[in-house]
């Protein structure tokens, strides 16, 4: 065995060429150590064919600069793909333990410290004003833990790719995040809804009428609301003209509720021709978040928790159950692929029911046909 412990360290003892090896890894990480041991092997078989030894492994914060420039150079168009990034690294290069460490050193165990240590930290506090007091910080989400953890695993994938690593360790993700795909029910609906206020109670609804993302509904202004129908439709339609993909740029049809919400709302503000449908004393002039009223109106209507982007996976899975195959749901959701409309149709054991009647039936008329045909006796 040419791997032995001393201590708490991993050391190395190897014999090649009549040449004796011995000494330490400098981790106590068995396969920290088994990564060590492997370099050396090559670096002494490249010393005796006469090929040069390998450039060092950069330190972890000095390829973290050129992973950030990397991101940003890729993603340029993308701007919120590019501060993902930038955020997850920051909270990365945060950590200490990490300041002198090598790429090559950041293995499960340097991992699992992190997010040890991320699972301690407290969210930062922000001042209240008026009567309203200041929350005390809670814990990070799991969700905010795996996002980190995430920009980690692509900046080593990323330096694997480059050559620059020969393995990279399995990063995997904490359990316990707050899906989006979660469904409501309609009593669910019913009573979050009636523990709304305004203008909560119309983004909710419109996001369950139309399948509309939070931001694209808070984005939205009345030059783009159009309450005639168009061609054979009932009702009118929204055109949301920004996004990340020209999918996402489309026109979306209203029900019945939906345009009597908007209706009432652009009533209200005096049928303005232009301008926000959902205004608000923001940096931006409009509506930007609802994270306070939707948490008071889930303490109030005694609902599971859910995330208000669940409203649209419940409107597209209604949809799928209501009939709509997963290339209408890729027009209304505006994706990019069919593959991720499909994730939104979740069939119910009442759909898969009715879907083994409708196989029978089908069975039965087909063997009824066989009946019918005259049977020749040889």
């Amino acid at each position: 065995m040419s791997l032995y412990k001393r201590g708490k360290k991993w050391w190395v003892n190897i014999w090649r060429n009549g040449r004796h090896i011995q000494q330490s890894t400098g981790t106590s990480n068995r396969r920290a150590a088994e990564q060590f041991e492997s370099k050396l092997e090559v670096d002494l078989a490249l010393g005796r064919a006469g090929i040069s030894k390998p450039k060092p492994v950069p330190a972890f914060i000095v390829f973290a600069e050129r992973f950030k420039k990397e991101m940003g150079e890729l993603h340029a168009a993308k701007p919120k793909t590019v501060s993902y990034y930038q955020n997850g690294l920051k909270r990365l290069l945060e950590f200490a333990p990490w300041q002198t460490l090598r790429l090559d050193e950041i293995q499960e165990s340097q991992i699992a410290d992190y997010i040890a240590a991320r699972k301690l930290a407290r969210k930062k506090t922000t001042a209240k004003s008026g009567k309203r007091k200041k929350r005390a910080a809670g814990p990070l989400q799991v969700s905010t833990i795996n996002r980190e953890i995430e920009v980690l695993r692509r900046m080593l994938r990323l330096a694997h790719e480059w050559k620059i690593l020969m393995t990279v360790p399995k990063i995997s993700r904490l359990p316990g995040e707050r899906q989006r795909d979660r469904i409501l029910n309609h009593l669910e609906e019913r009573s979050y809804l009636a523990a709304t206020n305004t203008p909560l109670r119309e983004v909710a609804t419109l996001i369950l009428e139309t399948g509309m993302r939070p931001e694209e509904v808070f984005r939205m202004e009345w030059q783009n609301v159009h309450f005639q129908p168009a061609e054979n439709a009932r009702y009118g339609y929204v055109h949301n003209p920004f996004g990340k993909t020209k999918y996402a740029r489309r026109n979306i049809p209203l029900t019945q509720r939906a345009q009597a919400v908007l209706a009432m709302r652009h009533a209200e503000q005096g049928a303005p021709a232009a301008g926000w449908v959902f205004p608000a004393a923001t940096k931006s002039g409009r509506l930007e978040s609802l994270k306070t009223q939707h948490a008071r109106a889930l303490k109030e209507s005694k609902v599971a928790p859910f995330v208000l982007y669940s409203a649209r996976h419940t409107m597209l899975t209604r949809l799928g159950e209501a009939g709509a195959d997963a290339f209408a749901i890729q027009k209304v959701a505006g994706h990019s692929s069919i593959l991720i409309s499909q994730r939104y149709v979740h069939p119910t054991p009442e759909r898969i029911e009715s879907a083994f009647t409708a196989l029978q039936v089908y069975n039965d008329r087909k063997v009824g046909e066989l009946e019918e045909i005259p049977t020749r006796i040889q």
